[in-house]
């Protein structure tokens, strides 16, 4: 019993702030992040925590971390007003200074309820807000979007119609695409190819399908790029290790972006580093992802190490965001 409980234990707060990892002098860039969720787990599970808002939460735990950019997602319907607020907030090198401790901000926004995956909230209003959104100096792109299966909360139809119609506004903007996909292959794949055109630059974000989906998808369209988190090192996910591990096999090397998708997908390979903590941590962030890139080129084995991991997804995020 008593193993049990030390298990589900929340650790210390002082756990989230991690050791510097042996990589740091490659600057982190963390393609698919929740700010604004990760904060409010922070105070969920640490009501008494040392910081007050997410200024001081992200500047205490990527202080020396050489975080140099994170996209911050936004998908709820209708969409949080909050979103100006942080992306005005960053718009000169000032203020990323003194509010941000130095790290780029963008974003990128979209409809896909996270929690409940409710296309079926998307109307007219919440089309207007995001195009408004999409005009901000500082978003990269439109997402994320997509097809959810597993969870099944939406009509299939209804999802494929939201889907469908952002595609397209996407493509008149130019906009990069953000994509989730879950248990969906067959109608991600028609619905794409259908609007998106083949030289459009799209991030299949936290991929967990089928190599065989990825492998169609990449060889159709050139810019496409597979997000890799934590759920790379999970036991119960095998597909996106085999998709890696396949891409480094071929001519064009790998694909990838590097991302979180905090607070969500902490990296179980990260604990072997933390041999003193009890339990589990309790949510992700961005100064995670070298734990991500460990694991990514242990996979992959000879011929790529962590470093290199880290500066092909950064070469990456400049060719799918420009960032």
């Amino acid at each position: 019993m008593g193993k049990n409980k030390n298990r589900n234990a929340v650790p210390g707060e002082e756990h989230l702030l991690l050791p510097a990892h042996p990589n740091a002098a490659i600057p982190i860039v963390d393609t698919h992040t929740h700010l604004l969720s990760t904060f409010s787990f922070y105070k969920s599970k640490y009501p008494d925590g040392k910081h007050k808002d997410v200024f001081e939460f992200l500047r205490a735990m990527y202080a020396g971390r050489n975080v140099k950019a994170i996209v911050d997602v936004w998908c709820e319907a209708p969409v949080q007003t909050a979103w100006k607020d942080l992306a005005d907030s960053a718009l000169t090198a000032q203020n990323r200074e003194e509010k941000w401790g130095g790290i780029d901000y963008w974003f990128v926004m979209g409809a896909l309820n996270f929690k409940s995956h409710e296309a079926k909230l998307y109307n007219d209003d919440v089309e207007t807000s995001i195009l408004e959104a999409m005009a901000h100096p500082r978003c990269v792109g439109w997402g994320e979007i997509g097809l959810d299966y597993h969870y099944d909360n939406s009509p299939r139809e209804i999802q494929q119609a939201v889907f469908t119609r952002q595609l397209q506004q996407a493509v008149k903007l130019g906009k990069p695409l953000t994509i989730h996909t879950r248990e969906a292959e067959e109608d991600t794949e028609r619905i794409l190819k259908e609007v998106v055109p083949a030289n459009h630059k799209i991030h299949i974000h936290c991929f967990t399908d089928s190599p065989e989906f990825a492998q169609k998808l990449l060889d159709y369209y050139p810019n496409l790029h597979i997000g890799v988190t934590g759920v790379v090192s999970y036991s119960t996910n095998l597909n996106t290790a085999a998709i890696i591990k396949q891409m480094a096999a071929t001519p064009e090397g790998l694909r990838i972006l590097l991302e979180t998708d905090a607070p969500y997908m902490v990296p179980s390979n990260l604990y072997e580093t933390l041999k003193v903590v009890k339990g589990r941590l309790p949510l992700c962030h961005t100064a995670m992802i070298p734990w991500v890139a460990d694991f990514a080129a242990n996979v992959i084995g000879e011929g790529w190490d962590t470093e290199k991991i880290m500066l092909r997804a950064n070469e990456s995020a400049r060719t799918v965001y420009g960032i």
